[in-house]
């Protein structure tokens, strides 16, 4: 397994040679720093440890800047594991750019979702309204809930509440172009989040 994060810079398309337009996502992938390498031993399992994008020293607790001194780094604002990689092909300070993945490659994509605030059943769940007219009184309500026994709503229930702002992972994506020199990966369609929000990429589970 390989990963590295980056940054979503926003969407634009690209054409194929037969004319076909492909909408990919645009994301600055690096530079990555290995800030630690955990294995069986100390910590139960292997994984490597990224951070991606500076941060100021005086934004930075003192675990924080110790942590990234280690690795003769700055700290990070964005820090991440990568499982199941190959501890050997990795040391603490090493730089990773988007030069890891190829073009044609797969790749799953996790980022947090835009929050949409405070939401009404309709558009949190998709459920349909009621009779608009002619007295009804029930227009866009969550519906009757006279059957829940013992005032106790059960789990799972459909009900207004917070929408978005959740992490999500969209799978098997396709990597349309991988360009080295400023450091971007142009993946084939959507991925969570804004613009200039954090996403972490890693190599896809679905071979």
């Amino acid at each position: 397994m390989k990963g590295i994060l980056g940054k979503k810079l926003g969407m634009t398309q690209v054409f194929t040679p037969e004319g076909n337009v492909i909408p990919v996502t645009v994301i600055e992938a690096g530079p990555c720093v290995v800030l630690q390498k955990k294995d069986v031993e100390n910590d139960g399992y292997e994984a490597i440890q990224i951070g991606f994008s500076d941060k100021k020293e005086s934004r930075s607790n003192k675990p924080e800047a110790g942590h990234a001194k280690k690795a003769n780094t700055a700290p990070k604002r964005y820090v991440r594991e990568v499982r199941g990689v190959d501890l050997g092909a990795y040391e603490v300070g090493q730089e990773l750019k988007a030069d890891i993945f190829a073009e044609g490659e797969y790749v799953d994509v996790t980022g947090t979702s835009k929050g949409k605030g405070f939401q009404g059943n309709i558009k949190r769940w998709g459920q349909s309204r009621g009779p608009m007219a002619h007295g009804s009184r029930y227009h866009r309500g969550p519906g009757s809930m006279g059957s829940i026994q013992a005032n106790r709503v059960p789990k799972g229930k459909h009900l207004p509440g917070q929408m978005g702002n959740v992490t999500v992972t969209v799978q098997k994506l396709e990597i349309v172009k991988v360009d080295t020199e400023r450091n971007v990966l142009l993946i084939k369609g959507a991925i969570p989040g804004p613009k200039n929000s954090f996403v972490k990429i890693n190599e896809t589970v679905k071979k």
